[in-house]
Parts: C-alpha cells; sequence; structure tokens
C-alpha cells in the first residue's frame, strides 16, 4: 500500500507543478486594453530578469504600440506600433512591424495590475499604468 503512494507521489508532484502555473485565459482584448510598463523579460519564468525599458499600450482595435527608451543611445525614444489579437484566449502578436508573421503570447499570471506573458521565446512581467 505504501509503496503505491511512493510511485504516485512523483506524478502528483508533477501535476501540482503545472497547475500551479495555469494560464489565464483573456475572454477578449478588453482584458489587456491600455497602458503597461514592462518591467523585465527572462528566458525563463523562474530564471534571470533583465530589466528593460518599454512601456506597451494595448490599444482597441488590435494596435499595440511598444514605446522603448535607450537612455544611452541617441534615439531616446522609438515608438513601433504593431497588430495584435486576442484569439482562443491568448494574444497573437506581430513579431516586427511591416511583416505578417504573429507568435502566440499566453498569460501565464494576471492578478491586480501584474500580469506575466509567455511569447515564443520570453517571458515578459508587466504592470498596467
Amino acid at each position: 500500500m505504501i509503496k503505491r503512494y511512493l510511485k504516485l507521489l512523483p506524478v502528483a508532484a508533477i501535476f501540482f507543478a503545472f497547475s500551479v502555473h495555469a494560464d489565464v485565459a483573456l475572454k477578449d482584448e478588453s482584458d489587456i486594453l491600455g497602458k503597461w510598463k514592462v518591467n523585465a523579460e527572462a528566458a525563463k519564468l523562474d530564471g534571470e530578469k533583465k530589466k528593460v525599458i518599454v512601456e506597451w499600450e494595448f490599444k482597441p482595435g488590435g494596435v499595440l504600440e511598444t514605446v522603448a527608451t535607450d537612455a544611452g543611445g541617441r534615439t531616446l525614444e522609438m515608438h513601433i506600433p504593431i497588430k495584435y489579437s486576442v484569439e482562443n484566449g491568448i494574444i497573437k502578436k506581430q513579431v516586427s512591424p511591416g511583416r505578417e508573421k504573429f507568435e502566440d503570447c499566453k498569460v501565464v499570471e494576471k492578478s491586480g495590475s501584474e500580469m506575466i506573458i509567455k511569447c515564443q521565446f520570453l517571458y515578459f512581467f508587466l504592470t498596467k499604468l
């Protein structure tokens, strides 16, 4: 009897580990509309976070305006509009302006004014402004 429970323990641990960070399904773009400060990005959810100076504004009608600040560069601010949509609970975001290639970004966690999203290669940690 105890051996059976010991065999199930690793399976249960894996199940609970995945359920802790279950994706959040967005109902539509109204769940993300507005300005968000991107505080950091990371390759792994629990990995080292790289601080960035970026704001995202999800506008109605499918425009995501990215404002990037480069304190040490010649261009202090860059405004980059790209397309986005919310389909089947996830954000479909244009990879770069002028290209019709999109990536899926899933909301990993959303509580209050904090949101974490996972795009193809990076996690983004955002705060609503």
